[in-house]
């Protein structure tokens, strides 16, 4: 009798790929987000961008590329044909759920609009801008090995 189970493997370099699109991906949504709430605030707007910019630069930078720089590395130790779900690790998992609760927490909050945008602008470019780091490792991949 067969015991195989389905369980979605991939090479490392998809692993890669995958990380680059989630950040992406999560990123431009956020950033999309804020844009969206910000369209209502138009004194603020340029002011409210620039600044939001500006700090997701510094989140990226001095936060976020670190933590993409240990996914990468975590991603080269997994072996080909591991589950797509391996991608991050279990802490990672779980930061990433603490971080939807955040959100959907800040999106019913009290907060005023124009703090949201900030926040929405400030992670959703850190996130955006450290994509660079896997799509790097990804498109360079094959000269590494």
């Amino acid at each position: 009798m067969n015991t195989y189970t389905w369980k979605p493997g991939a090479s490392r370099r998809t692993h890669l790929l995958l990380s680059a699109v989630i950040w992406s991906s999560v990123g431009l949504m956020l950033l999309g987000k804020g844009l969206y709430r910000a369209s209502g605030e138009t004194t603020f707007v340029v002011l409210l961008v620039t600044a939001g910019l500006v700090a997701g630069a510094l989140k990226s930078r001095y936060v976020l590329d670190r933590a993409a720089g240990r996914t990468i590395a975590r991603i080269h130790t997994l072996e080909e044909g591991t589950w797509l779900g391996a991608v991050y690790s279990m802490k990672t998992w779980l930061m990433v759920v603490g971080m939807i609760v955040t959100g959907v927490l800040l999106k019913y909050s009290p907060l005023p609009t124009i703090i949201l945008c900030f926040i929405y602008f400030t992670v959703g470019w850190a996130l955006l801008f450290s994509s660079r780091c896997a799509w790097g490792e990804f498109f360079h991949y094959r000269d590494r090995e």
